[in-house]
């Protein structure tokens, strides 16, 4: 590790980015795309012979009741993938269910127009759309071998490549609409992911939303929250806080009573957090 003994607050965002890289490779290089709920203490072991600033950020979020975490794969696709099982396991735990899956349908259909007006064509996305939404009607409506959709069967659906990758694909298209259809409320903050150099909405959108493997940013997290109402937090784990962790909200569910999605963000990657009931 390059990186040891090394405070935190000195390194770039590339340094950064590196180091959480070489982190997520050494520690499991075959890593399922998405994986069974973990203590925070095995993410805390990865960085015990790092800086203990970041020591100290896990432990403030286990102190605050995160005490879980869901890994992801650190494909380039782990926002999507962790967003999309993130949605889809809510919908199974939420008390109520029946609503809460129609509710979700409702908001998917209506995707399907977003994607019309954008000119992503019908015959594109909707084999990737039935099986989204296949998942989630699953959820209440059993299957051909009588059983619905719960937890562990979500967790083997994800971690097969072909539904898998299907969600994240559909929720590239659905990012990639929603930006196309709103140019002026995100054309100024499109940038190259490794130049930096600014893009302009098509490059953007073809080059790095609809493009498997790339990494998300800001811009497309608000853009895909927007388009399925969704409240998301992203707990901000750089190692340069010692008294705590920022969370970045992207609020956009008319619901404000509705619990968000909580990820966590490391410079490079995202998985899912998990709190503890209260």
């Amino acid at each position: 590790m390059p990186f040891i003994r090394t405070e935190f607050s000195d390194l770039t965002p590339a340094q950064l980015y590196e180091m959480n890289q070489q982190l997520l490779n050494d520690s499991v290089p075959t890593r399922p795309l998405i994986d069974a709920l973990a203590p925070m203490s095995t993410l805390r072991a990865e960085y015990e012979n790092g800086s203990p600033s970041f020591l100290k950020q896990i432990d403030w979020l286990t102190n605050n009741g995160f005490d879980r975490v869901r890994r992801t794969r650190g494909d380039g696709d782990c926002f999507y993938r962790s967003l999309g099982f993130a949605y889809i396991e809510s919908t199974i735990n939420n008390p109520e269910r029946d609503f809460a899956v129609a509710s979700s349908l409702s908001v998917l259909s209506s995707t399907k127009e977003t994607l019309d007006k954008a000119g992503i064509e019908k015959l594109v996305y909707e084999d990737f759309y039935d099986d989204f939404t296949s998942l989630i009607e699953s959820i209440t409506k059993p299957g051909a071998d009588g059983l619905v959709l719960n937890g562990e069967r979500l967790l083997q659906a994800f971690q097969q490549a072909e539904i898998s990758n299907s969600i994240v694909i559909y929720l590239r298209f659905l990012t990639s609409a929603q930006i196309r259809l709103n140019r002026e409320a995100y054309e100024g903050f499109l940038v190259h992911p490794d130049t930096k150099e600014p893009m302009d909405v098509d490059s953007f959108c073809a080059n790095v939303v609809q493009a498997m493997g790339k990494e998300a940013d800001n811009v497309e997290i608000e853009a895909l929250c927007r388009a399925l109402q969704l409240n998301v937090e992203l707990a901000y784990l750089n190692g340069v806080r010692t008294d705590g962790v920022d969370f970045i909200k992207f609020e956009n569910d008319s619901n404000n009573s509705a619990p968000p999605l909580v990820l966590l963000y490391r410079p490079g990657h995202y998985d899912i957090l998990v709190k503890r009931s209260t």
